[in-house]
């Protein structure tokens, strides 16, 4: 499990690097600069979610065709609906009250790249080495980092006047989507890489165009329901305390199911041979969940030191339930190849989408139903249905054979 190791390590890097770009940005660029680059990168990054419908794991799992077929036909399919989704994005830019044009290009280049950057990165597990997967995955990031830095200077030593936050992301997006050159080019000759596909075991993801752009509109709608309705409820320090968390203790899932669970799905029928041991899901899941813990001690150490500004105290009762969250989102992360290894991914998309509707429920009530309660009742209540709710999905995913 080189790969796991390679893709793990690397994940890490590129988090850091990103942590890096984050802090730059605060201590560089003033705050509209910054407002308007998050405005812009967040609406690329919705438009580039929906064009892909979840591509890369229909490449990584789909086995039984080439990788340059299925990265070639992924991508065709991810740009016609990108060109299909163009109206949404100008609605999003147009309701930000940003200028149309061109903040329009930009996002459109960003959405793009990252396209791009997503599929070669699911191609590389596929057919790369194991440098290739750690700099698909560094060198984006530390590139767009390297930029940004080297453009604010050279801002400050002249009548600089481009959006320099944008051309550095938009850099560091390009050269990720440049290792999905080769995917582009004529695959070679070669025996066909499944000669039972479909056979049991044996990664696949049966489901609909449709239904993976579901799937993907669910997800992407409720993560950005979430900022959304915290900050009209409850004020933007409420949300800034709420986030500030999410994003740091959100890593463990997203590297779980980076360094795990694609990686097996990438690995196909091999992953058996090492599911024992220290590599059995629900020790990895388990480990995770004990690094989130970790993780929310620390925070919660952090504030009781007073090491941060005192404007950050709001974020204790924010502790226990996020923990709880995303610590089972860790679990369910370290099943989520199962669904592909026995062709049950249809079921998986739809227990996907009954939860992510369920979450929204519970998220939207205070709103439709104009209940009293504060922001810490309303996540502790937010926070237990979806921690219900993936164990579940987990437990099911496990009994999966």
């Amino acid at each position: 499990m080189n790969a796991t190791r390679t893709v793990a390590v690397a994940s890490m890097v590129a988090f850091a690097t990103q942590v890096v770009f984050a802090l730059l940005m605060l201590r560089l660029f003033t705050p509209q600069e910054v407002g308007e680059f998050s405005v812009i990168s967040q609406i690329a990054f919705l438009w580039m979610t929906l064009a892909l419908a979840q591509a890369p794991l229909t490449l990584l799992a789909n086995h039984d065709v080439s990788a340059h077929t299925a990265a070639q036909h992924a991508w065709r399919a991810s740009l016609l609906r990108c060109a299909g989704l163009l109206p949404i994005a100008a609605l999003c830019l147009w309701l930000t009250q940003l200028t149309l044009w061109p903040t329009l290009l930009w996002a459109a280049l960003l959405a793009f790249c990252q396209i791009g950057w997503m599929l070669a990165q699911s191609f590389t597990l596929r057919t790369g080495s194991h440098w290739q997967q750690a700099g698909v995955r560094v060198l984006p990031p530390l590139v767009a980092a390297l930029t940004a830095v080297c453009m604010a200077l050279l801002q400050n030593t002249k009548d600089w006047t481009a959006p320099t936050l944008v051309l550095s992301a938009l850099l560091g997006y390009a050269i990720g989507a440049a290792w999905l050159v080769p995917a582009l080019q004529a695959p070679p000759a070669a025996k066909p890489e499944s000669a039972e596909p479909h056979a049991h075991n044996t990664p696949a993801d049966s489901r609909s165009t449709s239904l993976r752009m579901a799937h993907t509109l669910v997800d992407a709608t409720l993560a950005t329901a979430i900022v959304v309705v915290w900050q009209r409820l409850y004020g933007a320090e409420e949300t800034g305390w709420m986030m500030a968390l999410l994003r740091v203790l959100g890593f463990l899932p997203a590297l779980v199911h980076m360094a795990w669970a694609q990686v097996a799905l990438a690995q196909g029928n091999s992953i058996h041979t090492h599911i024992r041991g220290w590599y059995n899901p629900w020790r990895l899941g388990l480990a995770a969940f004990g690094c989130v813990i970790a993780l929310g001690v620390s925070c919660a150490a952090t504030l009781s030191q007073e090491w941060l500004d005192l404007r950050w105290q709001g974020v204790w009762h924010y502790i226990a339930p996020l923990v709880l969250w995303q610590g089972c989102a860790c679990l369910s992360a370290a099943f989520s190849h199962r669904p592909f290894q026995t062709q049950t991914t249809r079921h998986y998309s739809w227990a996907c989408i009954g939860l992510g509707l369920v979450q929204a429920i519970v998220l939207l009530l205070p709103t439709v139903w104009h209940l009293q309660i504060d922001a810490e009742q309303h996540m502790a209540a937010f926070a237990l249905t979806s921690s219900v709710g993936l164990l579940g999905l987990t437990v099911w995913m496990a009994r999966l054979r």
